[in-house]
């Protein structure tokens, strides 16, 4: 871009922001509802505008285009995810876990689970290790015990209940 482009550039950028920052500064406030924020995204429209132009774009209607980059900046806006400070968490009642304690306790409780798998009648040892620990869906069992899908769901779901029953015996 020569010296004569830019500065032909910036006469219709300043005469764009002398005609429609107004109108922007409105219209993004009635969007956010926040003057701060709204004055910040029409001075990001002109600055994307100016880099818009500096490339070689070309606009043909100077308050269509202004408009629309400002409605995409507040769309982009709404889609960000707001930061949430730590400590208002913790006064809403948020609490930090140690995660490796409950993956222990899950592994330890799978391994128990195991145990007491072998405990439930023959029938159901064999259809709740297919359904739970080789993880095959009731078709598939189907197919490999010669029964049908549904005795397969009827066993699964009777060999679950006491499995439950094993496990909190109360």
């Amino acid at each position: 871009m020569t010296a004569g482009e830019e500065t032909q550039q910036r006469e219709i950028l300043t005469a764009a922001h002398v005609d429609h920052n107004k109108g922007l500064n409105a219209h993004a406030f009635f969007k956010l509802n926040n003057r701060g924020l709204s004055q910040d995204l029409v001075q990001d429209v002109f600055a994307k505008t100016w880099r818009y132009l500096v490339r070689g774009g070309k606009i043909e209607i100077m308050k269509a285009f202004l408009y629309h980059v400002l409605n995409n900046l507040i769309v982009d806006k709404y889609r960000k995810r707001k930061a949430i400070s730590l400590d208002v968490l913790l006064q809403k009642g948020f609490e930090l876990k140690d995660e490796t304690s409950d993956r222990m306790f899950s592994v330890l409780s799978g391994r128990e689970i195991l145990f007491l798998i072998q405990s439930l009648p023959q029938k159901y040892q064999q259809v709740i290790r297919m359904r739970y620990v080789q993880d095959l869906s009731l078709k598939e069992i189907a197919i490999l015990t010669g029964k049908s899908r549904n005795a397969i769901a009827v066993q699964a779901h009777r060999g679950l209940q006491k499995l439950k029953l094993l496990y909190n015996p109360l």
